[in-house]
Parts: structure tokens; sequence; C-alpha cells
């Protein structure tokens, strides 16, 4: 529930003492009357722009303007018979908290007019009066012409953030369901043949136990060294699922590719250590596969690697001078996982073999690094 504090504008710089004065300020200009109606149409007046900016500041479209338009009326009266202007502070808090762009530029424009009509009709009646705050009264016009831009400008910034920040959980999700993807994948690729190779040897070993010893204890062997192997490759899946710098991926890139008898070349144009986890993982595992993939198909001599960074991403790209540059570039399983780890979380990969080789372009969102941060 609202409490009566509400009514003073949130955020605006100014202490809440100064709209406690602007609150109480009305009645001294409307005791300075000598009528008792007068007095009593003030005070009435303005116990009801306060109800009506409680009750409505926050409202849907409809009523907000109902209220704008009370708020109008009230500010016109409160101008021309008492000399009190400094309502339409507040009123233009209200302007500024209109969500629509057509409807606030409408109630920003007869916000204006409406407050200096009501001035200049003030210095007609009441010359001396508005003659003594003129300092004031142009305050007053500034504040009317920045607070609505500023509020409304504001409430558009906090509206893209939680656009923002739903984005990136979304993302987040998205990358939390690839990787259980990929486990699934690998999990399935590493210990499904492993498994139903155990599960055929070992029967065939029940089957040549009676019959040939020699086999039966080879074919034994074969099972343990499966095992083995399937035992290895699990917890090298393990260690993969652990957070990858990539400082230590490239090393490790360096090494594959001296063992391999590929020159390479590495070009770094990225600060790493701005990098944030989730984007330096998912670069370091995209490395990984692509140098895996030239590693074992593509026959190259040379290899060159590049990052670089743009305003709006980072860019990986692997090129080679292999065997790609005689094939139609298709996806086969690893180049399948880069993009499907990659389309997770907005990136892009694409591979194009030309007459120096093969060649892969990815590309991770800086939009990662603003979901860290957040």
């Amino acid at each position: 529930m609202r409490q009566w504090y509400h009514i003073f504008p949130r955020n605006t710089g100014l202490s809440i003492y100064i709209w406690v004065i602007f609150c109480v300020l009305p009645f001294y200009f409307i005791f300075r009357s000598t009528s008792i109606w007068e007095i009593g149409v003030g005070v009435l007046l303005t116990l009801l722009f306060f109800a009506v900016y409680w009750f409505t500041f926050n409202s849907h479209q409809q009523l907000m303007y109902t209220g704008l338009t009370m708020e109008f009326i009230i500010n016109i009266v409160m101008t021309i018979l008492y000399g009190y202007v400094y309502f339409a502070l507040f009123t233009a808090f209200f302007v500024g908290n209109v969500r629509g762009k057509a409807g606030f530029i409408t109630m920003y424009v007869i916000h204006m007019v409406v407050i200096v009509g009501s001035i200049t009709a003030g210095f007609f009646f009441n010359y001396s009066l508005f003659l003594n705050q003129l300092p004031f009264l142009i305050i007053t016009l500034l504040g009317v012409i920045l607070i609505p831009i500023n509020r409304y400008n504001r409430l558009k910034q906090e509206e893209l953030e939680e656009k923002l920040e739903d984005a990136n959980r979304k993302i987040a999700e998205f990358a939390i369901v690839e990787e259980r993807q990929r486990i699934a994948r690998d999990l399935h690729d590493t210990l499904g043949q492993k498994l139903s190779m155990i599960g055929l040897k070992s029967e065939l070993v029940a089957k040549l136990l009676d019959k040939d010893h020699v086999r039966a204890k080879k074919e034994l062997q074969d099972v343990q060294n499966t095992a083995r192997h399937a035992l290895k490759e699990v917890r090298e899946m393990v260690s993969d699922m652990k957070n990858i710098r990539l400082t230590e991926e490239i090393a490790h890139v360096e090494q594959l590719m001296e063992v391999a008898q590929i020159k390479h070349k590495i070009v770094m144009k990225v600060e790493q250590s701005s990098l944030p986890m989730l984007m330096e993982s998912v670069l370091s595992m995209c490395l990984k596969e692509a140098v895996t993939n030239v590693v074992k198909h593509s026959q190259a001599n040379h290899c060159s690697i590049e990052f670089s960074e743009t305003k709006e991403e980072v860019r990986l790209q692997v090129e080679d001078d292999g065997v790609g540059k005689n094939s139609i570039p298709e996806f086969g399983n690893g180049l399948q996982g880069m993009r499907e780890r990659l389309s997770f979380i907005n990136g892009t990969l694409a591979i194009s073999a030309h007459v120096k080789g093969f060649k892969i372009d990815m590309t991770v969102p800086k939009v990662l690094r603003q979901m860290e941060e957040v």
C-alpha cells in the first residue's frame, strides 16, 4: 500500500525537505487572502491536488490523463487567484511519468501552454506579486521544460535495462540448456559406444570360456582396456565442464600444433583480462574444437588463429591451408556442436573453403559481459 509520503517525487536530486516546503508554501499564498471564501477554496484545491496526485501518479493511462487534466485546472486557478505556480513542478514529474510517446508529447505541450498562459494571465491580475517572484518563476519554467524530459528518458532507460536484464537471464538459461545437451551428447558418444562394446565382449567371453581360453582371455583384456579408456574419457569430460581459461587453452593449442608439426600463428587483439568467465569459456571450447578439427582432418601445414574485438562482439577466426580448399564445407559432429553452443548465446559460426584452405569464423556477443557485470 502506498504511503502519504509517496506524493514526493523520487530520485530528483532534491531533498525531501524541499518538497515539503513546496507542499506547505501554497498555504502561505492562500492565507494572504482576506476573504474566508477564497481561503476555503484554496485549501480545498490544495488538498484535492495532492489527493489526485497520490491516487493517479502510477495508475493506468486513462486515469493518469484524467488526473493530469484535473491538475492542469487546479494549476490555472491557483496561479490566477493566489499567484502560486509551483504545483507545476509536481505536475512536471507527473507528465514525465506518461509512458506513451504520443501521450507524453501531448501532455508536455499542454502543460507548457497551461503554465505560460497562467503566468501571463497572473501578471495582468496581480502584476506586483508576480514581479516579486520573477526569478522563481523563471526557475519554475526551466523545471517545467526540463523535468518531464529527464523523467521520461530515465523511465525509458530503466525499461531498457529491465529488458536487457531479462535478455541476459534468458541467455544464461539457454547456455545452461545447451551445456546440458552437450553433456548428454558427450555421455552418449563417450559411454554409449564403450558400454555397448563392453556388453557384447562380455557375452562373447562367457561363450568362449568353455571353448577357447586364450581368446576368452584376450577378449577379457579388451574389455578391461575399453573400461579404462571410457573412464579416462569421462574424467576428461568432467574436466572440460569446469571453467576453461583462454590462456591455458592457447598454451594447449600451441603444444598440440607442435606435436602435429603444423606451423601456427596466434594473433591476440583482445585484452584477455577484461573477458568475463562465460565468454572466456565459450571461446576456449570453440578454439579447442576448431583446432582439434584442424589436427585430425585438415592435413594442413599452417594454421592461423586470430582473436579480435568490436563494440558489439568478440571474434575468433581459425584458418588453415589443408584439404578444405578442395572440398565443400559440411557441418560434422564437431562443427555442429560448436554451432549449437554458439547459437544458444546468440553467437554465430561460419565456415568457408577457399583457394588457400579452410576457415572457421566465430563470434560471441558482448552482452555476455554485461550479463556477468550485472
